[in-house]
C-alpha cells in the first residue's frame, strides 16, 4: 500500500517564482485542482496523473476565472 506525500517542484505562470507542491500519491489517477501561489496570491491549476505512488505527469497552468 502507497502511503504519504511527494513534494514536487513547479514555477508560477503568473510571477514565475519556483516553488513546491505536495502532491497526495495515494490517490491513483489525475487529480486537477487550483491552488493560489504562495508569493503573488493569483489561481494556478494544477492537473497531476499518479500511478502505483508515482507522479507520472505534473502540469500547472493559470486557472481561468
Amino acid at each position: 500500500m502507497v502511503t504519504g506525500e511527494i513534494e514536487h517542484p513547479y514555477v508560477c505562470p503568473h510571477c514565475w517564482e519556483q516553488s513546491t507542491l505536495f502532491v497526495d500519491v495515494t490517490a491513483s489517477g489525475e487529480q486537477v485542482f487550483v491552488q493560489d501561489c504562495e508569493v503573488c496570491c493569483n489561481p494556478i491549476e494544477f492537473t497531476v496523473v499518479v500511478e502505483d505512488g508515482e507522479i507520472r505527469s505534473f502540469s500547472s497552468q493559470p486557472a481561468n476565472g
